[in-house]
């Protein structure tokens, strides 16, 4: 059961990037709505419901592959969130940056594309600080073992949603 877990979130998250990606490019609001919301309104709208769900879906993984007894779980869901909280900070920007790269991909400057690489490593810098940030405060809660445990399955988990975003964002052209 446990092996299957990464698989499910792999794939649950590749049909949520598809589906976005689908919305996006075919959500236009229909007059009879009422509402007068841009493609891209639309769009980031689509993409929040979907950054909910893949964060609904990686608690529960966490929650599957993390053997925590219930004092344990106790005190380790509370630093999770706090966790989870700081990294959807770090991911907000990121996504910013994104929107922003898209916008001009087609017409990146040298300059553009310098600041946008320099950009993205410096958010993979802060998401390694908040880790090691955060090491101490779920040592504090479980054991070193599980505190490495529980950062392999978030680190896996995050490869996984940056492999689905990656392959979704146009490349610079040279």
């Amino acid at each position: 059961m446990k092996k299957n877990i990464p698989f499910r979130f792999c794939f649950a998250t590749a049909v949520l990037v598809a589906t976005t990606v689908l919305n996006a490019q075919q959500a236009a609001p229909s007059p009879a709505s009422g509402m007068n919301m841009t493609d891209e309104q639309v769009n980031d709208a689509n993409i929040q419901l979907m950054r909910q769900d893949i964060r609904s879906e990686r608690k529960r993984v966490v929650a599957a592959n993390m053997p925590l007894t219930d004092t344990e779980a106790t005190k380790f869901w509370p630093v999770h969130d706090r966790y989870i909280a700081e990294t959807v900070k770090i991911n907000d920007v990121r996504f910013a940056l994104i929107k922003e790269y898209v916008k001009s991909s087609d017409t990146t400057t040298e300059e553009q594309a310098d600041s946008f690489i320099k950009r993205w490593l410096a958010l993979d810098q802060d998401n390694t600080q908040l880790r090691l940030k955060y090491i101490p405060e779920f040592e504090k809660v479980i054991s070193s073992k599980k505190t490495a445990m529980f950062f392999q399955i978030d680190r896996r988990i995050g490869m996984m949603i940056e492999l689905q975003l990656a392959s979704q964002v146009p490349l610079v052209k040279p």
